[in-house]
């Protein structure tokens, strides 16, 4: 049933609370491939504006290669259960981001974590999660943050 599954990871504990649902999802529907999806929001212009073009350079390369050695440590893990684990790095709104890969690259699933923010949080934060739930072209599976509780 599912060929790609998207997986977003900001490099927090939170958002990696989904991977056991992924291994589990992965090894039980014999999944081919699991794209693991980090979005890093550029930087700020008025911090660019401040730094150096050699600097700025600089401060954005390290930032790429942390956040490649963060996903390939992901890829490594998934891939001792078994499971192939493509990375890519974007940059952008995350939720805008997020919603683009999925489209323009078939994929049939999107798993993700909430950080579990409500009221007045996540109205002012915004929530990526609820973006792409609401607006995904495909089926969406989020998982609670660890600790929420329901709200009923």
């Amino acid at each position: 049933m599912y060929k790609k599954i998207l997986v977003p990871l900001d490099g927090s504990e939170l958002s990696e609370s989904i991977l056991p649902h992924v291994v589990n999802l992965a090894k039980g529907c014999r999944v081919p491939e699991v794209v693991l999806l980090r979005v890093g929001e550029p930087m700020d212009r008025h911090v660019h504006e401040t730094l150096s073009a050699e600097l700025a350079g600089k401060l954005i390369e390290v930032n790429r290669e942390e956040v490649a050695g963060y996903l390939e440590k992901v890829a490594a893990d998934l891939g001792t259960e078994g499971i192939k684990a493509t990375t890519v790095f974007a940059s952008g709104n995350p939720a805008q981001e997020i919603l683009e890969y999925a489209q323009n690259n078939d994929v049939d699933l999107i798993l993700m974590s909430s950080h579990g923010r409500a009221g007045v949080a996540r109205w002012a934060f915004g929530s990526v999660a609820d973006k792409v739930l609401r607006l995904s072209p495909v089926p969406t599976l989020i998982g609670p943050a660890p600790g929420s509780r329901s709200g009923l």
